[in-house]
């Protein structure tokens, strides 16, 4: 008998998001509204940032994000290529380039020595990323940032309920320690509203553009959009978010028990001593892309839904153009390594399906 499919995520919906939905319903008010302006008070304290502003997607979040810092058509963005595409697309929204640069292969973050080389004339903005929700190098890229009088934007798309140890202390990601940080709540993600995002501001210009922009507002010369979240969103979300700090602890010993179980058979990211990551996603490196593809396969044939290691924007259509120099970590990253299940309540039953799978497909190798 065939097992049902191990999800590579699972979000975590009970009877209590029907209930906050059904009080919306029952208010009349649906739309940006009461609920919103909760959920944004309650994600900016949980994150410690001063302002928290709500949108519809995290893509959206980037949008505005990089446009309320000025980013304006004919700009770079210095960025990586190694990320969902939505990174690159963002800057592109923007009007602007994004110029690519490699990663760091150990947690498969941008390379903060390869974005100084980066900055030229044009560039308007650093994009960083908290690939797969492991915290870059805040504090190298925000001294950089700072140096050369350029904005950092984050996109925290993943990293909800990740930290990072500043000053002798555990902050959250999305204080922010940029200028920006910039969240989706994707159902991919630990939280989800269904989809939509956040964008926390340092700055209350910033935050101010950010408002005037989702609801169709015209500020500074731009012409705003339609990117609200509705009330309905915002009550999940706010169910959601008293949820996150119990559903990080649960991935971060997923994680390690499948470290045990996997051994040296692959790689995972590495956490470095001043990060705490929330393991939205799981990334693990085989030997070789033979390697990866036997597990993929064995793993696919056993119903275990996995994914190649993360797009390169460049290698996709339209995207070429940002690249500068090589990106050889970000191509052998893409090659070498897989996403492997982590669900949200992921069962015991479930964890062993997903090592047995990559135990046996590496096993097939000569």
């Amino acid at each position: 008998m065939r097992h049902p499919t191990v999800p590579m995520a699972r979000p975590l919906l009970e009877p209590e998001e029907a209930a906050a939905v059904a009080r919306v319903l029952a208010s009349g008010w649906v739309m940006q509204g009461p609920e919103t302006e909760a959920f944004e008070g309650e994600f900016a304290r949980f994150v410690g940032a001063p302002r928290a502003c709500a949108v519809s997607s995290g893509t959206a979040a980037l949008h505005l994000a990089l446009l309320a810092v000025g980013v304006r058509a004919g700009d770079e963005v210095v960025t990586v290529s190694h990320s969902f595409i939505a990174t690159a697309n963002s800057v592109r929204h923007a009007g602007a380039t994004p110029v690519f640069v490699d990663i760091e292969p150990a947690t498969y973050n941008l390379d903060p020595a390869r974005v100084a080389e980066a900055i030229g004339p044009r560039t308007r903005a650093i994009l960083c990323v908290h690939q797969l929700g492991m915290p870059c190098d805040l504090h190298a890229l925000a001294a950089l940032a700072r140096a050369r009088g350029l904005p950092l934007v984050e996109d925290a798309a993943c990293a909800a309920g990740s930290e990072l140890l500043v000053d002798g202390q555990w902050q959250r990601i999305g204080r922010p320690h940029g200028d920006v940080a910039c969240f989706s709540f994707h159902p991919r993600k630990l939280i989800t509203t269904g989809d939509g995002g956040m964008v926390t501001a340092r700055d209350a210009v910033v935050d101010e553009r950010v408002r005037a922009w989702r609801s169709h507002g015209t500020r500074d010369g731009v012409h705003g959009f339609n990117y609200r979240m509705t009330d309905l969103q915002a009550a999940i979300g706010r169910v959601q978010l008293g949820r996150l700090a119990g559903l990080v602890d649960e991935r971060r010993r997923l994680v390690e028990t499948l470290r045990e179980r996997l051994g040296a058979r692959v790689r995972f990211a590495v956490e470095p001593p001043w990060a705490r990551s929330n393991w939205q996603s799981l990334c693990v490196r085989f030997a070789s892309e033979a390697a990866a593809r036997a597990a993929a396969a064995r793993c696919e044939a056993d119903g275990i839904a996995v994914r190649s290691g993360l797009v390169n924007a460049h290698e996709e259509p339209g995207q070429s153009d940002g690249v500068r120099g090589p990106l050889v970590e970000s191509e052998r990253a893409h090659r070498e390594c897989l996403l492997l299940p982590l669900p949200t309540g992921m069962t015991d039953e479930e964890m062993d399906r997903v090592v047995d799978a990559v135990v046996r497909g590496v096993a097939l190798l000569p």
